[in-house]
C-alpha cells in the first residue's frame, strides 16, 4: 500500500497506462527516503515527498521502454533525476524568495537558507551515486550505459545551471527578445526533459537514431512545458498551482506571454507592461495590469497556441520510434505539457 504522503496526485486519464509505472516510483522514493533520521535527510523526504507531477522519472523510465529497455533496472536512473529536479527547485525558492512549493511551505521558508542550500546540494550530489546503483546490482544496466547517462546528465545539471544563470540576466529586461528567451528556456527547463529521454534512451539500449529522435522530442516537450508553465499565473488558482501568481511579476521575469505581449502592444501598451514590471505598481495590481494587457493584446491566446505547436513537434518526434504503449504514453504527456492547471 502507497504511504499516505506519497499518493499518487493527478494522474490524467490519459496517463492510464503510466499508473504503476509512477506508483512503483512513489514506493521506491517512500523506502530510500524513511520518516525517521538525521536532519538533512528528513528536509531531503520533505523536499520530495508528498511528489510533483514526476514527470522526469517517468520520460526516463518510459524511454528505455520504447527502444526496447526499462524495467526495474533504470528505476534508479530515473530517481535520480527527481533529484537533480527537486534539488534545483529547493535552490530556485532561496534565489527567487518563494515561500510556496506544490501548496505547502517552501524548504526555504520552512527550514531556513542555510539548510535549503544544504539540502539542495545533498540532492544534486547524490544524484551521481544513485544513477550508478544500476550498475553495482545483480543483473543490472551494463556499466558503459551508465557511464554515458552519467555524462548526460552532468551536462545537463551544467545546462540548469547555465539557464538560471541567464534567467537572472534577463529580469526586468522585456526587450530581451524571444530568441533569449527561448535559449533561456532550453537550458533551464529542457536540459532536464533531454536528460530524462536521451539517458532512459542509452541506458534502454537504443540506437543513436532512437536517442536522437527522444532527444529532439525531449526539446519541443521542455519548451512546451515552460511555455505553458508561464501561463498559469493568468490561467489557473493558485491553490491548483501550488504556487503564488505573483511569483513572475515580483521577480520581474519576462515569461513568454509577456514578450509576446510586448512585441504586439502598441507604445502605450508597452509602457503600461514596462511599469507593471519594472515595480511601480503593487504586485496585486500588476498582476492585474499584465492579465488584462495579455488578453487585449491576443498574446494569451499566440501563446497557448505555440505552446500548443511545440507539443505537436514533441509527438511527431515518436514516429522515428516503434509504436508500443511506451511512445503512447510518451505522447500523452506532449499533451498534458499544455493541457495542465498545475
Amino acid at each position: 500500500m502507497t504511504p499516505p504522503d506519497v499518493a499518487v496526485t493527478d494522474v490524467a486519464d490519459p496517463l492510464a497506462e503510466a499508473a504503476p509505472t509512477m506508483e512503483l516510483l512513489l514506493r521506491e522514493l517512500d523506502r530510500r527516503w524513511p520518516p525517521e533520521a538525521e536532519r538533512l535527510h528528513r528536509i531531503s523526504r520533505y523536499a520530495l515527498l508528498p511528489a510533483g507531477k514526476l514527470l522526469r522519472p517517468l520520460l526516463l523510465m518510459e524511454s528505455a521502454e520504447a527502444v526496447g529497455g526499462g524495467g526495474p533496472a533504470v528505476v534508479p536512473a530515473a530517481l535520480s533525476v527527481e533529484y537533480l529536479h527537486v534539488g534545483s527547485l529547493v535552490h530556485d525558492d532561496v534565489i527567487d524568495g518563494d515561500a510556496m512549493r506544490r501548496g505547502r511551505p517552501s524548504v526555504v521558508a520552512r527550514y531556513g537558507t542555510a539548510d535549503a542550500i544544504v539540502t539542495g546540494d545533498a540532492l544534486m550530489l547524490g544524484m551521481f551515486g544513485v544513477l550508478t546503483d544500476g550498475a553495482e546490482e545483480a543483473g543490472g544496466l551494463p556499466p558503459g550505459r551508465v557511464l554515458a547517462a552519467v555524462r548526460v546528465f552532468a551536462r545537463a545539471g551544467v545546462d540548469l545551471c547555465r539557464g538560471q544563470a541567464m534567467e537572472g540576466e534577463l529580469r526586468g529586461d522585456l526587450g530581451c527578445g524571444l530568441d533569449r528567451y527561448l535559449t533561456m528556456s532550453s537550458l533551464k527547463t529542457g536540459a532536464l526533459f533531454r536528460a530524462a529521454c536521451r539517458g532512459g534512451a542509452i541506458l534502454g539500449g537504443g540506437t543513436p537514431a532512437q536517442q536522437h529522435a527522444l532527444t529532439a522530442y525531449a526539446e519541443h516537450l521542455g519548451l512546451a512545458f515552460q511555455m505553458h508553465d508561464d501561463l498559469l499565473p493568468y490561467t489557473s488558482d493558485p491553490r491548483t498551482t501550488g504556487k503564488s501568481a505573483l511569483s513572475d511579476i515580483v521577480a520581474a521575469r519576462p515569461t513568454f506571454p509577456v514578450l509576446l505581449c510586448h512585441a504586439m502592444a502598441g507604445a502605450r501598451g508597452r509602457a503600461r507592461l514596462e511599469a507593471a514590471l519594472g515595480g511601480a505598481l503593487p504586485a496585486a495590481d500588476a498582476l492585474r495590469t499584465v492579465h488584462e494587457l495579455l488578453e487585449t493584446t491576443g498574446a494569451l491566446d499566440a501563446a497557448r497556441d505555440q505552446a500548443t505547436a511545440q507539443a505537436g513537434r514533441a509527438t511527431s518526434c515518436l514516429a522515428e520510434l516503434p509504436r508500443s504503449r511506451a511512445t503512447a504514453v510518451l505522447a500523452a504527456v506532449a499533451d498534458l505539457s499544455v493541457s495542465r492547471d498545475r
